[in-house]
């Protein structure tokens, strides 16, 4: 990599996900490995970086340049997709951002974002609203890892666009499962899933001990009804993954 650097598991997961030979539109490039990684690999012929910010831009390019690779990596300033002209890219990819604005970003642009054959998504929060938002947008989520890195844990998400959208789902609480916690996660019984869901329980456990020891207020009262909930999915996932 560009300085000596190699990609974090995190990035290194989604470079995986990319289908070779694929054009690649990385929105947020920050410093430009992705894209570095992704030519050097040959895993893509073509990337377009783009960033929000002059500065990550310009380091960016800095390091394509001692790469040696600015025949195959084309920079370019741009909110989102506002840069991006359909046809461009096979693949869209969108890491290390919030899931709102992630979420944003495919809204204000959509027919942009349909474009793309693929679309490979590391939401960084907001993880059970961006899975509701791709369904409803008639996203379907093809394919799904997820990386425990410095002791946190990263969902990497492969959607790919529905011709038409789908009918919703009749069973709700199974709706509400894979949309917390991701429905191939879950199909495949990740063991990166189950070491997340098992940390959350024990968190869950610190917070219900807490929570009723206050439970005389009526605002902690509310909040322990919505905890037992809460904890009712961890554990009914928990199962679904041990089946």
């Amino acid at each position: 990599m560009a300085g000596g650097m190699s990609l974090s598991p995190r990035l290194k997961a989604v470079a995986d996900m990319v289908t070779s030979k694929n054009r690649v539109c990385d929105v947020g490039c920050d410093h430009g490995y992705l894209p570095i990684y992704l030519v050097r690999q040959k895993i893509s012929p073509k990337v377009l970086a783009m960033d929000v910010k002059e500065g990550p831009l310009g380091h960016a390019r800095e390091n394509v340049r001692k790469a040696g690779l600015e025949d195959y990596i084309t920079l370019r300033l741009s909110d989102g997709l506002g840069g991006f002209a359909a046809g461009e890219a096979e693949t869209l990819v969108c890491a290390g951002m919030g899931g709102r604005l992630m979420q944003r970003i495919l809204c204000r642009e959509a027919a942009k974002a349909r474009s793309f054959r693929e679309l490979i998504l590391q939401p960084q929060s907001e993880l059970k609203a961006f899975r509701g938002f791709l369904r409803e947008e008639g996203y379907s989520i093809l394919w799904e890892d997820m990386i425990e890195e410095d002791e946190k844990f990263y969902p990497i998400i492969k959607a790919v666009p529905r011709e038409q959208t789908a009918a919703k789902e009749e069973n709700h609480n199974r709706r509400e499962l894979e949309d917390r916690f991701g429905p191939v996660l879950l199909k495949r019984k990740h063991p990166v899933l189950i070491a997340y869901l098992e940390r959350e329980r024990e968190g869950a456990e610190r917070l219900r001990a807490l929570l009723e020891e206050s439970r005389g207020s009526e605002k902690a009262a509310e909040r322990l009804e919505e905890h037992k909930k809460e904890t009712e999915y961890i554990e009914e996932a928990l199962k679904l993954c041990r089946l």
